[in-house]
């Protein structure tokens, strides 16, 4: 078996996805405690829809660089969602769901009228579910990704005790001079960035998976605000290292390996804090 990693990592299309497959689970993983704390989950769920349909508009138009489209339509529909949650008249998961759902159908509706391309199934199910298009990225992919990847990180680096106080209190927070609103703002922000750099590991559905996931295994086993998330970065990237490694040696989808990594590791972490809880009950 480590011979065939060695045979596959000197391949430069190997190395790239590796690269962006790290760079991208490191980015996810940060912000997934925050967002399963405030009870945001599904935020990145909403957004890789709204990422699907602006996709869509980006293939269409034959953009050589779909980020170009992707990345200011997401992050602005994240500012909207951000937006819309505060009216009383619609409430934040109604508008998630009425902002999601209607992407998602108008980027296949586009998708279907306006293609040229001969395999429109392949070309949905790559964009949905990440296929094997990580395996096709380009130099310059990459270095985009490692350019967003350290902008998410030392935002969230400079930023984290704010984070932490908008996190746990946001009332305590506000009343203490933190601007909350602002925060929230940025947090949303970053997750729409994270959104658009991971839709070519996992595709737009699984993105929830890769932000949550390592959130969920590394609470089940740890409790303070920092180990998690410290421990949540490592669960990520070595579950996106070995789930690519899996899917270049079996010759399975990236993207449905990594997040299938991601769920074994999670009822790993749940037996172990299941096992350390039951040993504390005996001493």
């Amino acid at each position: 078996m480590f011979e065939q990693i060695g045979y596959y990592l000197s391949y430069s299309f190997a190395q790239r996805a590796l690269a962006a497959a790290v760079l991208t689970a490191l980015s996810s993983s940060l912000l997934g405690v925050t967002l399963v704390l405030k009870r945001f989950s599904f935020i990145g769920d909403g957004l890789s829809h709204v990422a699907f349909g602006a996709m869509a508009i980006a293939t269409v138009l034959q953009f050589d660089n779909t980020m170009i489209i992707v990345l200011p339509i997401t992050v602005l529909s994240a500012v909207l969602l951000l937006w819309t949650g505060r009216n009383r008249r619609v409430k934040g998961d109604a508008a998630l769901a009425m902002i999601s759902v209607a992407a998602l159908a108008f980027g296949y509706l586009i998708m279907n009228i306006f293609s040229a391309s001969s395999n429109l199934t392949g070309d949905v199910c790559s964009t949905l579910f990440g296929a094997y298009s990580i395996l096709t990225l380009e130099a310059s992919d990459v270095w985009i990704c490692a350019v967003l990847s350290v902008v998410v990180v030392g935002v969230f680096v400079l930023l984290y005790h704010k984070i932490f106080a908008v996190t746990f209190d946001e009332n305590f927070a506000t009343a203490t001079g933190t601007r909350a609103n602002l925060y929230n703002l940025l947090i949303a922000v970053i997750i729409a960035v994270v959104i658009v750099m991971a839709m070519n590991l996992v595709g737009s559905l699984l993105i929830s998976a890769l932000v949550i996931f390592p959130a969920l295994s590394a609470m089940r086993v740890f409790k303070s605000f920092k180990s998690v998330t410290i421990s949540s970065a490592v669960i990520s990237v070595v579950c996106a290292f070995a789930g690519v490694m899996i899917s270049l040696i079996a010759g399975t989808p990236a993207g449905s390996t990594i997040v299938a990594v991601d769920v074994i590791v999670f009822f790993g972490f749940c037996a172990a804090g299941w096992l350390r809880d039951r040993s504390g009950m005996r001493a």
